[in-house]
């Protein structure tokens, strides 16, 4: 995007000021021309597969048939897309006719969608794309939510993206288990979109304001794969006609292309965005990583938005992009913040500026809250340089007094009668006999605001805690200035400014954030115990672990990532009064105590069953059920076999665990397993099994995800490398085996890893 911005509608005059309201206007017009731009190139793209044209020569031509049809560039764009995606009727174009294009009767109803879907396409994060779908293409059908949960490995869906919901709401709904609910399933099941005009069943809670309000259901697909699900929501009961449902499919399918940038989950914390969001300052919640790391604007409220000459809240930016002019200023002050556990204030960011800079942040606050995350609170005014417009900015709540020590009395503004809760006719009371009025801890500052004024002559201010006549208890700030004449103090003047609504503000922020450091005392606690309860129920074997019959076994677990600390793999080798041998993996979704308290209950239960004799299959159903009754809503995938040494057969079966690895004369191969569903999904579940000969020098690794699973490729690809890589180190020892695949594990998604190596000896000859 080169050349001047003003032929194309740049905002340069208004950038002239380089106001916040101005950058943040610039930065929405280049957000619209990488839209526009994005929606052009798929238009020439369909023009270079209709035509047969150079890609340098369909651009031209989109040109010429804009002005041979009277429409413009992009309306005729979206025509073109939309007729290539099959979202209206075709167009057609004569490959030797440079117009007429096709009649301008296409409604306007689909263009919108098309442009909104380009916005969507080209947004930085999947919550940016649900907000541009939200506000651009499903608001003018009447809906006011959407939601977007990606699907993940372990059978649940990830929340990563959400317009018009709270962060409450929102994070109630950030985790969803394969199990329920029914509407849900049945989605992602069949593929095909659930329209429920009048809510969802009795019973059956979804998402939205009312359990009668219209919601729709799609699944979201990717090569032709269900990438995950997304809810739109609207007020009330609505009825979706033919034409609303295929603009809604439409618009949604759009969502299916943006997962691929979803991240972490949004790590800010609900309460503290509610709580944000309900001052009447601006203030923003900021993600602060490492030193080098550029802090990140995780929510912005109204009042911020409007600072910034935005009208909506905004979240996952920059705080460099938010903030060109004061970004090393506040993320020193937060870091700081972060550092000392103390509020960090400034009178004013920048401390000087130049002429048309754009206005200071003026009184800034940073406070800690806890981890890595800072809030900024702040006012500003809308003129550049002027002291009198900060000075008016600042007598919201503020009334003028004057107290004479000469006998001429004290002089009270209207405005102070309310401040104290005194009727107009009553008399003004001077500043030195507040003292019956404020409160006996506050009675010491305002004897010392008193005497500096009068006997330092110089000026003072402090904050009062004053009781009025109902008991209430405001706080207000008295600044206050001597009165001089030849030398000697004759009176002082000054303004009361009720500043409650702060105070309380300060307060609340306080105690949630003393609330929120409680809580995260209590997670590491958590965490601690449950990483004790994981290593003391599933243990590593340090070396080679010899079995009855002709096994030898090696077995590591490498628990999660610093931020998750501990999760739910476990695995067994155990031999049975039978003389067979039990071999299991498994993997409880999800991390922290939860996920250990139900690895242990299915740990404990499938070496229990394990004893009755009984076949893989049937040990396998019986977990089902135990995993269906196990508290928190757990699922789980797993491999349980049973190796028996008479004839070396191994007879196993899955939960929708990822295949075993068989390394056999130097080659590895995989052991797929039977389609059949994870634990925790359905009840009753018949599971099938296989069965495979073993021979003496065979090597079965099993795992769990953490190995092999990356952010951005799918497990066919971490399960290839790993056979690989196994294939590569196969005449290696067990010990050495699973200490190699350790080290050059994959995997980078931050999950907990098992994995267990079983090598069938030789046998000694008979004697």
């Amino acid at each position: 995007m080169t050349g001047s911005a003003d032929s194309t509608g740049s905002p340069s005059a208004a950038r002239a000021d380089r106001g916040f309201p101005a950058l943040a206007a610039e930065n929405r017009w280049l957000r619209d021309q990488l839209a526009r731009r994005h929606l052009l190139d798929l238009a020439a793209g369909a023009l270079t597969a209709q035509l047969r044209l150079p890609p340098c020569e369909a651009a031209e031509h989109l040109s010429a048939l804009a002005q041979a049809t009277g429409l413009s560039t992009e309306d005729l764009a979206a025509d073109i897309v939309n007729a290539a995606a099959g979202d209206g009727s075709a167009v057609t174009v004569p490959p030797e006719s440079d117009g007429p294009a096709p009649e301008d009767g296409r409604p306007v109803e689909e263009r919108r969608a098309r442009r909104a879907a380009a916005a969507a396409e080209t947004a930085d994060t999947v919550g940016e794309a649900a907000r541009t779908l939200l506000e651009e293409g499903l608001a003018p059908l009447g809906a006011d939510s959407l939601w977007l949960w990606q699907r993940v490995d372990s059978g649940c869906l990830r929340l990563v993206g959400s317009a018009g919901a709270g962060a409450a709401e929102a994070a109630a709904w950030q985790w969803i288990p394969p199990a329920a609910p029914e509407a849900f399933r049945a989605v992602l099941a069949e593929n095909i979109p659930l329209w429920l005009e009048e809510g969802p069943p009795a019973g059956e809670p979804l998402p939205g304001p009312t359990a009668r309000a219209a919601r729709a259901l799609l699944s979201l697909r990717r090569r032709d794969r269900t990438v995950g699900l997304a809810l739109v929501g609207w007020p009330g009961p609505t009825t979706l006609d033919a034409t609303a449902r295929r603009a809604v499919t439409g618009l949604v399918g759009v969502a299916g292309t943006v997962l691929d940038a979803a991240g972490s989950p949004p790590a800010a914390v609900p309460v503290l965005v509610d709580v944000l969001d309900s001052l009447a300052r601006p203030a923003m919640l900021l993600a602060v990583p490492d030193t080098a790391g550029e802090p990140i604007v995780e929510h912005l409220n109204e009042e911020g938005a409007g600072a910034l000459g935005g009208t909506a809240s905004g979240s996952d930016t920059a705080l460099a992009r938010a903030f060109p002019f004061v970004h090393v200023d506040l993320a020193r002050m937060a870091r700081r913040a972060i550092g000392t556990a103390r509020t960090q204030r400034a009178a004013r960011l920048p401390l000087s500026a130049a002429p048309g800079d754009p206005p200071p942040l003026l009184d800034v606050r940073v406070l800690p809250a806890g981890g890595k995350h800072a809030v900024v609170m702040w006012h500003t005014v809308g003129a550049t340089g002027l002291a009198a417009a900060r000075a008016v900015a600042r007598l919201q709540n503020t009334a003028p007094f004057q107290d004479s020590l000469t006998g001429g009395g004290t002089v009270w503004s209207p405005e102070a009668y309310g401040i104290f809760g005194m009727a107009r006719d009553e008399p003004p009371v001077p500043l030195a006999e507040l003292r019956d009025r404020v409160r006996p801890d506050d009675r010491e500052a305002l004897a010392d605001l008193v005497a500096t004024v009068t006997e330092r002559q110089t000026g003072g201010q402090t904050v009062l805690r004053i009781v009025l006549p109902d008991g209430t208890v405001r706080h207000v700030r008295v600044a206050a200035e001597p009165l001089i004449a030849e030398g000697t103090v004759t009176g002082l003047a000054g303004v009361y400014q009720d500043v409650s609504d702060s105070r309380r503000t300060e307060a609340a922020l306080t105690a949630t954030f003393d609330h929120l450091t409680a809580l995260h005392g209590q997670a590491e606690l958590r965490h601690q115990l449950a990483l004790q309860l994981q290593q003391a129920i599933v243990p590593e074997v340090p070396g080679l672990q010899e079995m009855p019959g002709d096994l030898v076994v090696a077995a590591r677990y490498r628990p999660a990532a610093e931020e998750y600390r501990v999760g739910g793999d476990w695995y067994d080798v155990l031999a049975l009064p039978d003389g067979r041998i039990l071999l299991a993996v498994g993997d409880i979704a999800g991390h922290g105590i939860d996920a250990v308290t139900g690895m242990v209950a299915l740990h404990n239960a499938q070496r229990a069953l394990a004893f009755t004799g009984r076949s893989p299959r049937r040990l396998m159903e019986w977990l089902n059920e135990v995993t269906l009754r196990t508290s928190g809503g757990v699922t789980a995938t797993a491999v349980c076999a049973l190796y028996d040494p008479e004839d070396r057969g191994l007879l196993w079966t899955s939960a929708g665990h990822l295949p075993m690895v068989l390394l056999r004369d130097g080659r590895a191969r995989l052991l797929e397993p039977p389609r059949d569903l994870l634990l925790g999904a359905v009840p009753s579940y018949a599971y099938h099994e296989q069965r495979i000969g073993l021979r003496p020098g065979d090597t079965l690794l099993l795992y769990t995800d953490g190995l092999i699973e990356r952010r951005h490729d799918g497990l066919d690809e971490g399960v290839a490398r790993l056979a690989a890589e196994a294939e590569r180190l196969a005449g290696h020892a067990p010990d050495t085996l699973v200490d190699a695949l350790l080290a050059t594990a994959a995997g980078d998604t931050d999950d907990d890893t098992s994995i267990v190596a079983v090598r069938v000896r030789a046998r000694p000859p008979a004697r």
